[in-house]
């Protein structure tokens, strides 16, 4: 039998609100797997709702399970048929673990995948020593690049598949809710070329961050209106690229209202319930909307590598660091609303 050597690990225990912080054995590589030790991972929405155990989580996990799906570490062993990395490596993860054998991902559409396994959601995560991802899910990081940044290439790669899903290239950008992917991608609108930025929110503390990654307006949707905002900024016809983030269906409505004739709209934000719109808006202005989850396999990766090397700045969003063992108030100010990305330090 083989001896099970202990890790530490932050757990969902049971099926209500809280986390705990665990011994448990540590992962094997199996064939074409590679064994990650984690250097940093940053805490995600998605673990929030994980910890305050709302709707979506009581019906999506089954604990008691690893939590955490953003992370950066080094491969410290492979399984057989490993050819790609070795040990040594810094590599950072795909989270969405897909088939490999349904249409779409045998046409290359893999963040299509109807199958796909969530790491930290429907498996085993990455809040823990160490993690065990497929090969074909790991990602070769620059060295040049920090760490802590790396370890927010998940959410980033959200915020870029959004920003970039439609071209932002001297268009006019409203992006609704500031929470760390919609600021982020503030930034990614303004490095690919964007004419304004505008973003809204009602959180002061997201509202200065938005501004802090580049937004040339921001709006506190309780106290100003687009239209008031557009006329400032000298716009005629709208918007021209919506990227909604915070799943309001208020945001949307608003965000559908003030859209040029031919606009294009990316949705990221989760509604928590059904929402109606005005479909006779979107109809006779023509407006294209186009829901995104996750990031494409592995072009987005790519994508945001490249913006990275050159030149996009996404550190102002990195507000706070904990090590792994201060978990719970890592996640107390996380769900206060009062942070941008939180990074938790596993060295």
């Amino acid at each position: 039998m083989p001896i099970l050597v202990p890790m530490k690990a932050i757990i969902k225990p049971e099926a209500a609100p809280g986390l705990k912080l665990v011994d448990r054995p540590e992962p094997e590589p199996r064939i074409n797997e590679v064994k990650i030790r984690i250097k940093k991972s940053s805490i995600c929405g998605t673990d929030v709702h994980i910890d305050t155990w709302d709707d979506w989580a009581a019906s999506t996990i089954k604990p008691p399970m690893i939590i955490g799906h953003e992370f950066v570490g080094e491969i410290v062993a492979h399984g057989d048929m490993v050819h790609d990395f070795k040990v040594g490596d810094i590599v950072s993860g795909e989270g969405h673990i897909v088939c490999g054998h349904c249409r779409n991902c045998m046409a290359g559409r893999r963040h299509l995948c109807a199958h796909t396994c969530g790491v930290g959601v429907n498996r085993d995560g990455a809040f823990a020593e160490y993690i065990c991802i497929p090969q074909t899910n790991a990602w070769h990081c620059d060295p040049k690049i920090p760490l802590e940044v790396l370890s927010t290439f998940d959410p980033l790669g959200n915020a870029t598949h959004t920003a970039l899903t439609f071209p932002v290239l001297g268009e006019d950008v409203l992006i609704t809710g500031c929470g760390p992917i919609g600021c982020m991608a503030i930034a990614i609108a303004r490095h690919a070329g964007a004419r304004n930025v505008v973003a809204t929110d009602m959180n002061p503390y997201r509202l200065a961050l938005a501004e802090k990654m580049g937004a040339n307006r921001v709006m506190d949707v309780s106290g100003e209106t687009l239209q008031e905002v557009q006329k400032e900024l000298g716009m005629q016809e709208g918007f021209d690229v919506g990227l909604e983030m915070s799943g309001s269906g208020l945001a949307l409505n608003d965000m559908i209202d003030n859209m040029a004739h031919g606009g294009k709209i990316a949705l990221l934000g989760i509604p928590a319930k059904d929402l109606a719109v005005d479909w006779n808006t979107i109809i006779f202005n023509m407006i294209t909307i186009k829901g995104i989850y996750g990031r494409e396999m592995y072009e987005t990766w790519y994508m945001m590598t490249a913006m990275i090397q050159s030149g996009l700045d996404i550190t102002p969003i990195i507000t706070h660091r904990f090590h792994y063992t201060d978990f719970r108030e890592a996640f107390d100010l996380m769900e206060s609303g009062s942070s941008g990305k939180i990074i938790l330090d596993w060295e």
